[in-house]
């Protein structure tokens, strides 16, 4: 029992220790998870001397946290952004793994003289993004960039989980085997197509049967996000034991109850941000814990070697040929391939040739981690400033809200929500709350008051209104902060604003001729943006029509068009290479060739004409 008190009193203190250190990366902006993952470090081995070497134990709880991180990330993905991003996140999850682990693969064999297969083995662990990484930076770092980049990335980071896991251990099964390029045949090419079917069936099924249950279930409001948890935990295990992918269950299960109206959604939210705060903790305390720096110095320098060819070559390489295809700038498509983080599923997968027993298993682990490390360190510390580089910061619509959403009991049709009246908001200024909202307390100073009686609203005031849950954002801007204004958002914005109701041909006769199809000819700006958009458009959203950018500057409250502003200058390219230019470009630019080699000839033959009548 002793033993037992000292090992539940270290564990606690490394995760107090972890939790602690969230106010050091907050306040320098640090990669939180690199200290997670540096405080497991510390403790183990070669620092405080806690002894864990238990691979299999690690392993299941990686694999545990991980499908609770990323049954959270999906269940916070609205359904419009899976829209806008699925094509180019799910070509990147797919076509960009592989193209990323070969890529690896052969700097792997270069530098570690390693054979082709154990190469290819060693890409694989590495070639997936990491979910926690790369949602905790993107949604809790404050680096609010556009919705189709923003998708993309976090899309990105959800699906391509189980595509490295489906490589890493069909090869080392192929190398434990001895097997070697015998193995690859069309077998594994049906084990990969039933991993990822049975994934996404049993999802969509699993994301219906947490849907039903806690929709009819009536106990105490406590319990229902337990529910939640174990029903997506059930998903996962019951995926993973018929033959699928229990990652890629989980988070289209994510995906599909997130976007479901549920009873509790307010405390399910939050218990599911504490265990998914819990589980990235574990997950990079364990596998801290698990390393052995004194192992480093053999393998550091090839490992720093291929974690910096990772970066700055393999990434963007898969990056460019997957988004090719789509309507991505150079900018944005250089900012997809500088957020390729590397994290704990890289460790995680570096565990499985340990398990299998492979030759030189070790140096799969310590070259993983080390390419992790490096990863957090030069990517995950650079990401907001790269972001404001490459001009893909977009401006606050609005200032801070303190809001609080109140669970009301049974399936209502009303919302509770509270708001703490901040400075310089427009309701304090003397907006009035609309009619539709209803509001029915005033706390302030600690005393209650019908709203009726309150007065004019006060700074911290706390109010209470019930609204139809549609409205929720409208109220929003009349409790936010002033937004801070940055002396380039007008750049941003465009030079000077259009009206959304001109006809969209006055852009094509002022502009082209050739930017719009005779269809699109027909449509005011307002729908032809929405028409390039995929039918949605948002806040700060861009439409190229050749050389002129139109930009969404606001929205109505039925997420119209209000106003449109427009930019003439081209965007400096990410990089002087032409490797981000998507295929949009290439046949512009072939187009532009072509036309200007045709207008010199007409020159030419201009000039010789007049020649030769000067001649006569």
């Amino acid at each position: 029992m002793e033993a037992f008190y000292v090992v539940v009193l270290v564990c606690t203190l490394l995760i107090l220790m972890a939790a602690f250190s969230s106010l050091l990366a907050f306040r320098f902006g640090a990669p939180l998870l690199l200290l997670f993952l540096m405080i497991g470090l510390m403790a183990g081995t070669d620092g405080l001397g806690i002894q864990f070497s238990n691979n299999y134990v690690a392993y299941i709880l990686g694999s545990l946290a991980l499908a609770i991180i990323l049954f959270d990330s999906g269940y916070g993905t609205p359904i419009q952004a899976f829209k806008l991003a699925a094509a180019p996140a799910l070509a990147l999850a797919s076509t960009g793994v592989l193209v990323t682990a070969a890529l690896f693969g052969l700097a792997a064999v270069w530098l570690l003289g390693f054979t082709w297969l154990q190469g290819l083995l060693l890409g694989s662990i590495v070639a997936s993004t990491d979910a926690a990484a790369v949602f905790f930076l993107l949604r809790i770092g404050g680096i609010n960039i556009r919705d189709k980049v923003r998708s993309t990335l976090e899309v990105e980071s959800g699906t391509n989980d189980p595509m490295a896991i489906f490589l890493t251990l069909a090869l080392v099964e192929l190398l434990a085997s001895g097997e070697g390029y015998h193995g690859l045949n069309l077998v594994m090419l049906a084990a990969f197509l039933q991993q990822m079917g049975l994934g996404v069936i049993f999802g969509l099924l699993g994301g219906m049967m947490i849907v039903l249950i806690v929709s009819h279930l009536e106990t105490d409001r406590g319990l229902t996000p337990i529910f939640v948890l174990a029903l997506a935990l059930l998903v996962f295990s019951f995926t993973g034991a018929a033959g699928g992918s229990g990652f890629l269950a989980v988070y289209v299960a994510g995906i599909y109850a997130g976007n479901r109206k549920m009873p509790a959604a307010a405390s399910i939210k939050r218990f599911q941000d504490g265990m998914t705060w819990l589980a990235q903790i574990i997950m990079f305390l364990v596998l801290g814990l698990l390393a052995t720096p004194s192992q480093f110095p053999a393998i550091a320098i090839p490992a720093v070697a291929l974690a910096l060819f990772l970066i700055f070559i393999a990434r963007p390489i898969a990056v460019w040929l997957c988004l090719l295809p789509f309507d991505y700038t150079q900018r944005e498509t250089g900012f997809v391939a500088w957020v390729g983080l590397r994290g704990a599923v890289s460790i995680l997968l570096s565990i499985m040739p340990i398990l299998g027993n492979l030759q030189s298993s070790k140096t799969y682990f310590n070259v993983a981690f080390i390419v992790v490390l490096v990863s957090l360190l030069v990517q995950g510390w650079t990401i907001k400033p790269m972001a404001r580089r490459l001009g893909l910061i977009v401006p606050p619509r609005m200032g801070a809200v303190d809001k609080v959403e109140v669970d009301l009991p049974g399936a209502v049709n009303h919302e509770l929500l509270s708001y703490r009246v901040a400075k310089d908001s427009p309701v304090l200024r003397g907006e009035r709350i609309p009619r539709w909202a209803m509001p029915s307390l005033v706390v302030r100073d600690g005393k209650s008051m019908r709203y009726q009686y309150a007065g004019r609203l006060r700074e911290n005031d706390l109010v209470y209104l019930f609204i139809v849950p549609s409205y929720s954002r409208l109220l929003d801007r009349l409790f936010a902060s002033r937004a801070p204004v940055d002396p380039d958002d007008a750049d941003f914005f465009g030079a000077f604003s259009i009206s959304p109701l001109r006809p969209a041909a006055d852009l094509d006769a002022a502009y082209g001729p050739g930017l719009l199809s005779e269809a699109e000819k027909g449509l005011t700006i307002a729908e032809l943006m929405r028409h390039r958009l995929g039918g949605r458009a948002e806040y700060a959203d861009r439409v190229r029509l050749g050389e002129i950018i139109l930009i969404v500057r606001d929205l109505d409250e039925n997420d119209h068009i209000q106003s449109v502003g427009m930019s003439l200058e081209v965007l400096e390219p990410a990089t002087i290479l032409p490797i981000f230019i998507n295929l949009h470009d290439i046949l512009n630019g072939i187009r532009g060739f072509l036309r200007k080699r045709r207008e010199h000839a007409e020159e030419v033959v201009s000039t010789d004409s007049n020649t030769g009548k000067n001649d006569a």
